[in-house]
C-alpha cells in the first residue's frame, strides 16, 4: 500500500494531519455494505495514491467515525472531500470517476511536481482506460445482459418495455443494468459499442443490437440460435 494512502484506525490520525499541515489532503468516505464505492475505492487506490503520491489520501469508514462523516456532512457514500488548511476546497460525491480526476489533478498537480495541463491529459485517458474495462465488465456480467431504461420489473420506456417482455416471453434467462441510474455508462456505452441508442442488447459481451433488430431476430429465430443454452430457462 502506497505509504501515502492512510486507512484511518483512529480519529487522532486525520485531526494531527489537519491541523498541522497547509497541504491538500484527500478524505475518501465509503462503507463495506456500498458495492457502488468499489470503482472510487480503486481508482483512489491504484492510480491517485500514485501518482500523487506527495499527497494524503485517507480511508474513512463513514459509520465506524460517524461524528468525523457529520462534521463533514456525508449523507451518502462514495463521499471524497478534498481539504486544505481545515477548509474544504472539493467535494465529490457518488461514483463520479471524470471530476474526481479532473478535481485532484487541479488541487494537487503543482505539490507533486506536475503541470496542471499534463495532469489533466493524463487523468483524461486513465478515465477513458478505466471506463472502458468497466464497460467490459458490465457487457459481460451475465451470458445475456440488457441495457434498459428502469429494471426488468419496472422498464421506464416503451422500448424497453418491449425488449424486456420479449425475452421474457422467450424464457431467456439474463442480467440487466438500469442506464438511468449512472450517466457514465450510459454515455460511455453508446461510443463503447458504437450503438446510439438504448436498448442494447449482448450476448456473451458481444453487441447484438436494439430493439429492432432484436425483434427481427426472434421472428426469424436467428436469436434463440445465438442464446446459450444455460440462459434459456426449462
Amino acid at each position: 500500500m502506497a505509504k501515502n494512502l492512510i486507512e484511518l484506525t483512529q480519529d487522532s490520525e486525520l485531526k494531527s494531519v489537519l491541523e498541522t499541515t497547509n497541504e491538500v489532503c484527500v478524505l475518501y468516505f465509503w462503507a463495506p455494505w456500498a458495492a457502488q464505492c468499489t470503482q472510487v475505492d480503486e481508482f483512489i487506490r491504484k492510480d491517485l495514491a500514485v501518482k500523487y503520491s506527495k499527497t494524503k489520501f485517507f480511508i474513512i469508514e463513514a459509520e465506524k467515525f460517524d461524528h468525523i462523516s457529520e462534521g463533514y456532512e456525508i449523507t451518502a457514500v462514495p463521499t471524497v472531500i478534498i481539504t486544505q488548511k481545515e477548509k474544504i476546497v472539493g467535494r465529490i460525491e457518488g461514483v463520479n470517476i471524470a471530476k474526481l480526476a479532473k478535481d485532484v489533478n487541479a488541487l494537487c498537480a503543482a505539490a507533486n511536481g506536475i503541470s496542471a495541463q499534463a495532469g489533466d491529459a493524463a487523468a483524461k485517458t486513465e478515465i477513458e482506460q478505466d471506463l472502458n474495462t468497466r464497460l467490459k465488465g458490465l457487457v459481460e456480467r451475465a451470458p445475456v445482459m440488457v441495457f434498459i431504461k428502469g429494471t426488468a420489473v419496472q422498464p421506464r420506456c416503451g422500448f424497453s418495455k418491449k425488449i424486456v417482455g420479449m425475452l421474457n416471453e422467450h424464457n431467456i434467462k439474463y442480467g440487466y443494468f438500469d442506464i438511468l441510474t449512472d450517466e457514465e455508462v450510459r454515455q460511455g456505452l453508446k461510443e463503447y459499442s458504437d450503438w446510439p441508442t438504448y436498448p442494447q442488447l449482448y450476448i456473451q459481451g458481444e453487441l447484438v443490437g436494439g430493439l429492432d433488430i432484436v425483434q427481427e431476430m426472434i421472428e426469424s429465430g436467428e436469436l434463440m440460435d445465438m442464446i446459450p443454452k444455460e440462459s434459456v430457462a426449462a
